[in-house]
């Protein structure tokens, strides 16, 4: 993992005061996450950004090729549960392991803030961890389609935490061998959805394959909804209640 990123503007990110939610930012190193709890716990999820990344870092100290790798990689008895948790995300969506990793950071950070707060929300690039007591409305952001910003999906509470990660050719620095605005993945382990929506963003290159490719997504054990768009073009999959977004 770099220890340098020149960020780019997220300006999706809206820092509004509620009765309900505390917001704050925290950056470490190339780790940048927006976070909502019901009190405001900076420290905290430093902490627990800095305990994952040390897991990331080892295994790429390790063996260079988990950085590199655009495919799976093999398993090793030394890795750390959040390595083996990428690896194998990487497994199921074809990917490598370093596709999953800003939902696995936002992960592992979710579950160590939800010991002090019952509602969490971790956006970390686009990958957002959820665990809300209410109904909530996550945006698609899709570059230039007449769809961004102008449709959601609707989470409804659940006993445990839910994913829901976006993957873009034409938003942020990821990297994507196809041409989506945007490929979501909505699943309960915010790893997979992450590597999957790599996955799912690859085989995105021309419109005519948004429909073949979220086929392809729920395929995947563990997937739950898949969503594409390209343009002014948009398939989606599974359980995943889209909704219009007023303005």
């Amino acid at each position: 993992m770099a220890s340098h990123v020149e960020y780019e503007p997220r300006t999706y990110r809206t820092f509004d005061a509620s009765d309900r939610f505390k917001t704050f930012r925290v950056v470490v190193e190339t780790s940048d996450l927006y976070v909502k709890t019901h009190s405001v716990l900076e420290k905290e999820t430093a902490d627990l950004v800095r305990q994952c990344r040390m897991q990331i870092e080892w295994a790429i100290a390790a063996r260079p090729q988990f950085l590199t790798s655009l495919e799976p990689v093999a398993e090793d008895p030394s890795d750390a549960p959040v390595v083996l948790q990428m690896i194998r995300a990487g497994k199921l969506a074809g990917t490598g392991p370093m596709a999953a990793v800003a939902g696995a950071v936002a992960q592992f950070v979710g579950h160590g803030l939800l010991a002090r707060s019952s509602e969490v929300i971790i956006e970390n690039g686009g990958d957002i961890f959820i665990k809300v007591d209410q109904p909530l409305v996550i945006g698609i952001f899709a570059a230039s389609s007449p769809f961004s910003g102008r449709i959601g999906i609707r989470i409804e509470p659940t006993p445990v935490p839910l994913a829901v990660c976006t993957s873009s050719a034409t938003v942020g620095p990821s990297l994507s061998l196809g041409r989506a605005d945007a490929a979501t993945i909505v699943s309960k382990d915010a790893a997979l959805a992450d590597a999957v929506a790599t996955g799912l963003g690859n085989r995105c290159r021309t419109s005519s394959d948004l429909k073949a490719a979220v086929k392809w997504a729920m395929t995947v054990r563990g997937v739950e909804g898949a969503l594409a768009v390209l343009g002014d073009r948009i398939a989606a999959l599974g359980t995943i209640e889209l909704v219009p977004i007023a303005g």
